[in-house]
C-alpha cells in the first residue's frame, strides 16, 4: 500500500496526522485560556471533557494520531538517515536554505513527547483516567494553580513550549507543501501562516502558564 510503501505515502500520513494534532492543539490552548477569563468556565468545560463517551472517542482517536505520527516520524527519520550514507559525516555545516528546524525536527519530537508525558501525568491521569477508574477527579483549576506554582513544572512546560514552536512552525507548512501548496507564490504565504498559528497556539498556553506561575509568586 503506498501510504506505507512510498516516500510520498508517509509523508502525506505524517501531514494529515500533524495537521490533525496541530488543529486538537488550537482547541486544547484556547481552552486553557478559558482558565484566566474564568476558573468556574474552567471547571465547566472540563467536567463537559471528563468521561463522556464523545470525551474518551477524542482521546482514543488524539491518542491513535500521535502514535501514528511518532511511529512515521521514526521511520522517516531512519529512512533518510540512511539515505545519507557517508555524506552525514561529509557535512560539518547547515545547507544553504534549510531551517534550523528542520534538521532537528527528531529532537524537538523527543522534547514534545517528553513534555506531553509530563502533561498527562500533571492532568490527565489526575482527571478522565481518574473518573474512568470510577474515582472523583480533581479539580482543572486547581491542578493548574498547583502545577504552574512548581518551578520544577514551569521551567520543563517553557521548554516543551519552545521545542513546540519551532517543530509547528516547519511542521505546518511542510504539511501544506505536501498537500500541494509549493509554488513560488504560496510557499512564502504558508510560512507566514505557519508562524502566525504556531506562535498563537504556544502564546495561548503560555499565557496560562505565566499568569498561573506568577500568581503562584505572589502567593508564596
Amino acid at each position: 500500500m503506498w501510504l506505507f510503501n512510498s516516500s510520498v505515502g508517509r509523508k502525506f500520513v505524517m501531514s494529515i496526522t500533524g495537521t490533525a494534532l496541530a488543529l486538537f492543539l488550537l482547541f486544547h490552548a484556547s481552552m486553557n485560556l478559558v482558565a484566566i477569563i474564568s476558573e468556574d468556565g474552567y471547571n465547566a468545560i472540563c467536567e463537559f471533557l471528563g468521561a463522556n463517551w464523545y470525551a474518551l472517542v477524542g482521546t482514543l482517536g488524539i491518542a491513535f494520531l500521535a502514535v501514528v505520527h511518532i511511529v512515521y516520524a521514526f521511520i522517516l527519520s531512519i529512512i533518510n538517515y540512511r539515505a545519507r550514507g557517508k555524506e552525514r559525516y561529509a557535512v560539518s555545516s547547515k545547507s544553504e536554505g534549510v531551517e534550523w528546524s528542520s534538521m532537528n525536527m527528531l529532537v524537538l519530537g523527543f522534547i514534545i513527547l517528553g513534555g506531553l508525558c509530563l502533561h498527562l501525568a500533571n492532568f490527565w491521569a489526575k482527571m478522565q483516567l481518574v473518573e474512568v477508574l470510577g474515582g472523583e477527579p480533581a479539580s482543572g483549576i486547581e491542578l493548574i494553580k498547583y502545577t504552574f506554582s512548581k518551578w520544577y513544572f514551569v521551567v520543563p512546560y517553557a521548554l516543551w513550549l519552545c521545542a513546540l514552536w519551532f517543530h509547528l512552525t516547519h511542521g505546518i507548512w511542510s504539511a501544506m507543501q505536501t498537500f500541494g501548496w509549493s509554488n513560488n507564490i504560496w510557499l512564502p504565504r504558508i510560512k507566514c501562516i505557519s508562524n502566525i498559528v504556531a506562535t498563537l497556539i504556544v502564546l495561548m498556553f503560555a499565557a496560562v502558564l505565566v499568569y498561573y506561575a506568577v500568581a503562584g509568586m505572589c502567593i508564596a
